[in-house]
């Protein structure tokens, strides 16, 4: 058995791009909706039983981070319609407005009401005033977590020079344009 020398690659070849790992987006095709759904059922079921708002936005976001460590900061930006900004300000809006509203009424901040219904898929329904507020914070956390992630995976804000803060007194932040 002989073995001959490997031929040297030619300069001009362009590299082999990273393709995405299968296992991964396999992986990512099952499980980004099933933490999606267990996200929305702690957000509806906390007011009652262990979860709520928070724990559901941080479900969602660890369903956000999978989809950032699978296929990019271009996925996660394609994952909602609204900007990260705006789902953040909406949720915010929510549930200071679930929080005055009672207030306006004549009541206690955060106070809130429930009314039950019989429903033919559901059967016994109970719905509570605090649902609001807790959408509020899981679009509150899910806008963090977007904004986290196009922060740290935007390229472009990265390598324009413009964007790029320097510190006080020129570039070697004591006043000196260079050291010399």
């Amino acid at each position: 058995m002989t073995f001959e020398p490997v031929p040297d690659v030619p300069l001009d070849v362009e590299p082999i791009r990273a393709r995405p790992m299968a296992l991964l987006d396999t992986a990512m095709k099952v499980l980004y909706p099933s933490i999606v759904v267990l996200g929305i059922y702690f957000l509806f079921a906390g007011h009652n039983r262990p979860g709520g708002g928070f724990v559901g936005g941080l479900m969602i976001g660890t369903a956000i981070s999978l989809r950032y460590v699978a296929r990019g900061v271009g996925a996660v930006r394609s994952s909602f319609r609204l900007p990260a900004h705006v789902i953040l300000g909406l949720g915010l809006l929510m549930s200071a407005l679930t929080a005055l509203v009672p207030v306006l009424l004549g009541g206690s901040i955060l106070e809130h009401g429930d009314k039950e219904f019989d429903l033919p898929l559901f059967h016994h329904v109970k719905v509570t005033s605090a649902l609001p507020f807790d959408c509020g914070v899981a679009l509150v956390v899910i806008g963090l977590v977007l904004m986290a992630f196009e922060a740290f995976g935007d390229e472009q804000a990265a390598s324009d020079p413009a964007t790029v803060d320097e510190p006080a007194g020129g570039p070697t932040g004591d006043g000196r344009e260079f050291d010399q």
